[in-house]
């Protein structure tokens, strides 16, 4: 009888365990390893939709930086666009057949099942200086930017920085829903995993 204690309290202690571990997964930050998928129940993308967002601008300040990270139930593009004042950060983001950079209207290449389309109302470069605060080039990965493993990214690629906006092609494995957010200095764009 007491042995059968026994092995009733490791499967509880077991059981909690693993449900500790299901809650820190679906909470886990933007960088590093990606979690455990969570169940479908658990990714609540209601309204996110896979239609043109876009949002005015009303402040242009410079880009600092572009970074990635994983989900249990969505990839994330971060941009960093330190703003006066905690000002919203103009953008349009939607889905389209190529990418063709603002300004030359060259084709730009983009792997994956479908292109979304970023464009954030800060430029990649000072503009009183004319100095680059972001290392973007034309048709190139996104630096620092590697989505290898990404359950939805698949590719990026810096289109330009034309007019006050930066442009960027997001390759994701197929038209899927998305959502923009900003949070302080940050425009966010999470792409469901389904």
């Amino acid at each position: 009888m007491r042995r059968l204690g026994t092995v009733l309290t490791a499967v509880v202690l077991a059981g909690a365990a693993v449900s500790a571990t299901a809650v820190s997964a679906t909470a886990a930050p933007a960088t590093g390893a990606a979690p455990a998928a969570a169940p479908s129940a658990a990714c609540d993308t209601g309204g996110w939709g896979s239609a043109l967002k876009s949002a005015d601008a009303r402040d242009h300040q410079p880009l600092k930086q572009i970074r990635a990270g994983q989900h249990a139930c969505y990839d994330r593009l971060v941009f960093e666009v330190p703003t006066a004042g905690g000002k919203p950060v103009g953008y349009r983001v939607g889905y389209v057949k190529e990418l063709h950079q603002d300004g030359s209207g060259d084709l730009i290449k983009v792997g994956g099942g479908a292109i979304l389309e970023i464009r954030v109302a800060a430029p990649s470069y000072d503009p009183e200086t004319g100095k680059p605060t972001y290392p973007g080039k034309a048709g190139q990965p996104l630096p620092g930017v590697d989505v290898k493993g990404y359950r939805t990214f698949k590719d990026t690629r810096f289109g330009s920085s034309f007019e006050g906006d930066t442009q960027i092609g997001l390759g994701v494995a197929k038209r899927l829903p998305f959502r923009v957010i900003q949070q302080k200095n940050q425009l966010i764009v999470d792409v469901a995993h389904s």
